[in-house]
């Protein structure tokens, strides 16, 4: 790339020398490497954009006895201060899948009577720039009378401080009369019948049984790009800038907040530094930011600070678990029980559903006779939780992975030979598990020996053993995890939409539902219509991220992407190119069947050097060659083990993880290198819930991690070079074969790593250390166990 030389398309070539073999390699760009996100926008439709800023709360709970804005208002280039009283009649944020039973507390625009958590936004700050409403929204004060919190979720399940009693109520679906909430529980999965097995004890004939309770703590998505929008009106219709992973989807939620009818709402995604899950759904601030711009009369900007958004954007995981497992001695396993309980935040929308695929994925990789899970989603005066980065899989694989090594412990196996005694079988599938999951395909075992040779596990062992007996301070420790998710699972709408034209000069259009946000969507997208037109890739442009654009879509969340939207464009262009081979055989004077097409040109199969040229075909159809699909499948079940090799300092407590070997199969492998950079990705998020990050509240709910400061994002410092192995087992449920990949990483590595730190204490008689594993929780249970 040159600076003065224009891109001439959007996927692009450049050479590299590589660092390490000094090999030439070739790298494919999805676009243009200067990004523009929300907050860099300079569209003239945004010029004399006003600014908001929000002042939020600064305590978890309790009634707002005054706020007074009376100095903001005076400030000079204020124009505005909005208090939730201006927009009464408005609804709250609305909830994306309405199967949910009450109580469903979706949050208000702005706090008007109570505040339920801290950062809840309360009033909003318009002016002339950033710095004067920021400067504003300090001038506001408000009062409140303080409340007890709710944090612990324990409590909150017990029942012990009713959150919503005072000033909120629920509508009894079947009598339609009103009454007050009298619970924090605002799902209960065993009433709805998610309870696997009978009521008697399922470890009867057990001859040996671990159990353990363990928490799945909360953690921040932190993307690189926190939430930010921008709108304007043109006349009746809402033009709406947004960071976001489901255009339509924001779409959607901005019609039912303004009352606004198809059409009159076109949502356009920039750039989007990252999602994980948090920008799934547009928040309160997102969704005030239109009635702002029209009461004023003028375009509309907010990009939140880091801290706002790790106060309020949203938070993963969250669970609390109780398991217990069992089986005969020589190591297989006949029952197993999870019970969870899962915090919400303080307000309900998709969180509270995510305990479903806890239970959907609790017997993992494994052949479990007997399994019984019942869970609760309770609220807390906490920030609410979202469907972060695999969305109720980790906690699942986390559980049953501390479960096998608690097992193992128990009947002194090795952990590797405990897992292969149970893992589900190449010729079993596809296998529906005791809790009803039907998995599509799979070589579980073969994973597992990748791993094994990979990392020259008997070797470790023995070195392992020579540091125990030489009384080294430094202990080894390996740990291993096998996993298996759900991908394409279900979402609102389920299809994914895509529309391929050939334009008249011989190049093609594709439209998608789907919406990259990191994951390389042009250059993936563009090569599965390459394969099927026959046409180069840098004719080719992925067109996405706009709904006036792009009639319908479902969005990019869930790891759905290649297997549901790439698809579409497989279907969508395999039609395109029957429509071109018509028309081609009609111009070359031969059968359909005897044209090929490739490099751009159609000719008769044997003889290329007559051809015409996809310009030339399209130019003799009648009508623009373009085709829909609207595709849907079954879902996915990507896999795979992952070994983590650290070292504790038993003096310290302090880890250092020396290597991570993975073996991922996601199914059919359309490009590699975008595969692997999934997987780093994700193995970088999870070793970090393993080892660093935690969203920490006190008993009062006051965050003490609201920067980065505080939360301990991990760095490159922090991390070994990846060891990737790979298995390509096609999935039957779609015609690509794909599996997801994005949530793979984050998935397998936290077990892993949580199960090495334990075993290199194990000698010590530590069963079991929660998660971070920080170095004063690992020297505390280090105390523990030698005092």
């Amino acid at each position: 790339r040159h600076k003065n030389r224009p891109i001439q398309s959007r996927v692009f070539q450049v050479s590299g020398i590589c660092g390490t073999c000094s090999q030439k390699f070739w790298v494919f760009f999805a676009k243009h490497p200067c990004a523009t996100y929300t907050a860099d926008l300079k569209d003239p439709r945004l010029d004399g954009a006003v600014f908001v800023s929000f002042v939020r709360a600064t305590m978890a709970a309790g009634k707002i006895t005054s706020v007074d804005t009376s100095e903001a208002e005076q400030l000079d280039g204020v124009l505005a201060v909005y208090t939730a009283k201006d927009f009464e009649g408005m609804p709250s944020a609305p909830v994306p899948v309405p199967m949910f039973p009450a109580p469903m507390m979706s949050p208000p625009l702005l706090a008007k009577d109570d505040v339920k958590f801290m950062g809840e936004p309360i009033v909003a700050v318009v002016a002339e720039t950033a710095a004067i409403a920021a400067d504003g929204a300090e001038m506001v004060f408000v009062d409140y009378d303080p409340r007890d919190a709710v944090v612990d979720i324990k409590k909150s399940a017990a029942d012990e401080n009713i959150m919503y009693s005072d000033y909120e109520t629920v509508i009894d679906p079947e009598s339609g009369e009103t009454a007050p909430i009298a619970s924090n529980v605002a799902m209960d999965f065993a009433l709805m019948g998610m309870v696997t097995g009978t009521a008697e004890d399922i470890f009867t004939d057990c001859e040996a049984v671990a159990e353990t309770e363990l928490v799945n703590h909360r953690v921040a998505p932190a993307p690189l790009e926190g939430r930010s929008a921008a709108c304007c009106w043109e006349g009746d219709k809402l033009i709406f800038w947004n960071s976001n992973q489901s255009a339509h989807g924001a779409m959607n939620s901005l019609m039912q907040v303004h009352g606004l009818e198809a059409g009159s709402v076109q949502v356009i995604t920039p750039d989007v530094g990252g999602g994980f899950g948090q920008k799934i759904s547009p928040t309160p601030e997102e969704l005030l930011l239109p009635e702002i711009s029209k009461r004023l009369s003028r375009p509309a900007r907010w990009t939140e600070t880091r801290t706002e958004n790790m106060l309020a954007a949203g938070h993963g995981r969250a669970q609390q678990q109780k398991l217990k497992i069992g089986g005969t001695k020589d190591g297989k396993i006949q029952a197993y029980q999870l019970e969870v309980i899962a915090d919400a935040g303080a307000y309900t929308n998709m969180n509270a559903f995510l305990p479903f695929f806890t239970h959907q994925m609790s017997s993992g990789t494994y052949a479990i006779e007997k399994i019984q899970t019942g869970a609760k989603t309770v609220v807390t005066n906490t920030a609410p939780t979202v469907a972060y980065r695999g969305a109720g899989r980790p906690e699942a694989t986390l559980a049953i992975e501390r479960a096998m090594d608690l097992f193992a412990a128990e009947i002194g196996m090795d952990p590797a030979e405990v897992r292969r005694k149970n893992l589900i079988g190449k010729d079993a599938f596809p296998y529906t598990t005791a809790v009803g999951t039907e998995y599509d395909s799979g070589d579980y075992e073969r994973s597992l020996d990748e791993v094994l040779k990979a990392s020259d596990y008997e070797k470790l062992r023995k070195e392992q053993a020579a540091r125990r007996e030489s009384g080294d301070v430094k202990q080894l420790g390996i740990g291993l995890a096998c996993y298996v998710e759900v991908t394409a699972g279900p979402a609102p709408g389920g299809n994914e939409f895509a529309r391929v034209e050939i334009t008249p000069e011989g190049k093609a259009n594709v439209y998608s539902g789907a919406l990259s946000h990191g994951q390389s969507h042009a250059t993936t997208f563009a090569m599965l219509a390459s394969d099927q037109l026959g046409m180069p890739m840098e004719d080719i442009e992925l067109i996405q991220g706009d709904t006036d654009k792009v009639p319908q879509g479902t969005g990019t969340f869930g790891s759905r992407s290649l297997q549901i939207g790439g698809s579409a464009i497989h279907e969508a262009s395999g039609k395109v190119a029957e429509q071109a081979k018509e028309l081609a055989a009609t111009l070359l004077e031969a059968n359909k069947d005897d044209i090929v097409v490739e490099e751009g040109n159609f000719f008769v199969a044997g003889t290329p050097a007559v051809s015409k040229s996809w310009a030339e075909v399209a130019a003799s159809a009648k009508e623009p060659l373009t085709e829909d699909s609207d595709f849907n499948a079954n879902c996915s079940y990507p896999y795979g083990t992952h070994l983590a090799l650290v070292e504790v300092d038993t003096e310290t407590g302090q880890v250092e993880l020396l290597r991570l070997i993975s073996c991922d199969d996601s199914g059919v492998l359309l490009n590699p290198m975008i595969v692997e950079g999934q997987r780093h990705g994700g193995n970088a998020q999870g070793i970090a819930q393993a080892l660093l990050e935690e969203v920490h509240y006190d008993e009062s709910g006051t965050m003490s991690t609201s920067n980065f400061a505080d939360y301990e994002i991990i760095s490159a410092a922090e991390l070994p070079s990846f060891e990737l192995e790979t298995t390509e087992v096609p999935s039957p449920n779609n015609p690509l074969g794909a599996k997801g990949i994005g949530e793979s990483g984050a998935i397998g590595s936290t077990p892993a790593v949580q199960n090495a730190v334990v075993d290199a204490l194990s000698h010590l008689g530590i069963r079991h250390i929660d998660i971070p594993c920080t170095p004063e929780r690992v020297w505390q249970a280090i105390q523990d166990a030698t005092s």
